[in-house]
């Protein structure tokens, strides 16, 4: 069966985002509860309140996808009794700031992926804990993540590929995280090339260093959140998870490469910041070396004058040059002559 997406869909698939989104719905009056609807061979069927999961969960062919959003103790509780979760799950599903993961509880798994967006110039870091089960998927979100709206529109958009179920979910909503990783990217890059373009023209300013160690952070956090989902999505490959099939595995490797791809881009950047900040301290060692030369050379032609002038400040009677008519223009003429030659020496050296 291929899978791919299909810009058709059934009505339901073509509903306005209030209805999607649950917003019209009895699930959306809720607090904490994004959306809660069932779906049977890819097809949605309707909204559905949290109560009701328990009843649906076990039919032939049906899926529920219900997104949750930094739900309280009371909904995880709720959430867990209907679907038989995992008390350790849960456990960690109520608190952000988890490491990405993939975890196994008996045939469930829970999955935790970091995820990242641009919000004006700065990156918003958020995360995603999903319940992953034989005809369900519990999607938690904590902090400024981007809504999966558009991934439930594009889901429903295509019910061939919904068809195969769980697995499809967490698939897109893998995916979904992994392309936000791209624009983050992009602006990281594209701040590194003006930073780089200001080298070159210029010394980096103390501001510029600031912003140079400010990405440097940003891309350091960025990648402790892809680094972990490569293990994560390369597992999803092997059929020994449950109920795998093996028309995803392509899917997943996918998903697999393009979270490498991401990964090779912020090591690459990363080594250019590093560059970037080497060459800024090599170029003011340079200046600094080449104003130090400059000052060297200028003291040692200077030093010839102070050391006829020093000699002849002795005040001692006795100096043949002294009563010489001709004895101070002579002088002059070789302290001239001598700071002539240290001058050229040092222009040829081009410490001048």
């Amino acid at each position: 069966m291929a899978l791919e997406w299909t810009k058709g869909g059934d009505a339901s698939a073509r509903r306005g985002p209030a209805a999607i989104d649950g917003q019209a719905d009895a699930a959306s009056h809720r607090p904490g509860v994004i959306a809660a609807a069932v779906y049977r061979h890819g097809h949605r069927l309707r909204e559905i309140r949290i109560e009701e999961a328990g009843e649906w969960r076990n039919r032939e062919g049906v899926v529920i996808w219900i997104g949750l959003h930094e739900p309280d103790r009371e909904l995880l509780s709720q959430v867990q009794s209907e679907f038989d979760l995992n008390d350790l799950a849960i456990e960690d599903a109520g608190k952000a700031h988890q490491r990405p993961k993939l975890e196994i509880y008996g045939d469930a798994m829970f999955v935790v992926a970091r995820t990242a967006h641009m919000t004006g110039e700065e990156i918003a870091f958020g995360e995603t804990h999903l319940f992953v089960g034989r005809g369900y998927v519990v999607s938690v979100r904590h902090g400024p993540s981007t809504s999966y709206m558009a991934v439930r529109q594009r889901c429903e958009a295509s019910p061939t590929a919904l068809a195969h179920g769980e697995h499809y979910i967490l698939y897109s909503i893998l995916d979904f995280i992994v392309d936000n990783y791209m624009p983050v990217v992009e602006a990281i890059h594209d701040e590194v090339e003006a930073l780089e373009d200001r080298l070159l023209r210029d010394r980096l300013a103390k501001a510029d260093i600031e912003h140079l160690y400010m990405l440097r952070r940003n891309l350091l956090r960025l990648r402790n959140a892809v680094v972990p989902l490569v293990d994560v999505c390369r597992r999803h490959e092997h059929l020994e998870l449950p109920g795998m099939e093996a028309a995803m595995q392509p899917l997943f490797r996918d998903v697999t490469d393009h979270v490498r791809r991401v990964q090779e881009d912020i090591d690459a950047l990363r080594e250019v910041l590093a560059f970037t900040f080497e060459a800024s301290l090599m170029i003011g060692q340079s200046e600094q070396t080449e104003i130090s030369r400059k000052l060297a050379s200028w003291a040692a032609i200077l030093a010839v004058p102070t050391a006829v002038a020093g000699i002849y400040g002795m005040n001692f009677e006795e100096m043949p040059e002294l009563k010489f008519r001709y004895a101070y223009f002579i002088v002059l003429a070789i302290i001239f002559a001598l700071c002539i030659t240290l001058y050229r020496l040092f222009r040829r050296a081009r410490w001048l």
